[in-house]
C-alpha cells in the first residue's frame, strides 16, 4: 500500500498512528502473508484499527469519554470497511464473531478475550 493510499485511509486518524496504532498495524503485517499482496496491508490496518477501536471503547473497563467513544466507534467502522471491501466471507464472520464475544463479555461484566489474539485468529480463518 503506497503511503498516499495509508494516507486517505487514516485521514482522521493521525493522532491515533503516531499514539500506537502504527505499530498495532506492523504486528498484524505478520498475520497477513497468505492473502493476495495486493490486500495484505489493508487486512492488517483492519485488524489494527478494530483493536484500537476496541480499547477506545473501554470495553471491560471505565466507560470511555463521548469524544473517545466517537473516534473508537470511527475506528471500528472504517476496519469494518476494510474488511468488508478486501477481506474473504470467513475471515469478515471471524471479525464478527471475535467482536462479538469481546462486547459479550465485557457486557457481561466478565473478562474480555485477549483482542489480539482473537484478531489474529480470525485473519487465519480463510480457507
Amino acid at each position: 500500500m503506497s503511503v498516499q493510499l495509508l494516507d486517505r485511509e487514516l485521514d482522521r486518524l493521525q493522532e491515533l498512528w503516531s499514539d500506537g496504532l502504527s505499530d498495532t498495524y506492523r504486528a498484524y503485517l505478520d498475520y497477513v502473508h497468505r492473502f493476495d499482496p495486493n490486500v495484505q496491508q489493508r487486512l492488517a490496518l483492519a485488524a489494527a484499527l478494530i483493536e484500537v477501536g476496541v480499547r477506545l471503547q473501554g470495553l471491560g473497563g471505565r466507560a470511555a469519554p463521548p469524544t473517545t467513544l466517537l473516534m473508537g466507534d470511527l475506528c471500528l467502522a472504517r476496519g469494518s470497511r476494510l474488511l468488508a471491501d478486501h477481506a474473504p466471507l470467513e475471515v469478515q464472520v471471524a471479525f464478527a464473531r471475535a467482536i462479538e464475544s469481546i462486547s459479550s463479555a465485557a457486557a457481561s461484566r466478565l473478562p474480555v478475550p485477549a483482542t489480539r489474539q482473537l484478531l489474529e485468529q480470525s485473519l487465519g480463518a480463510a480457507r
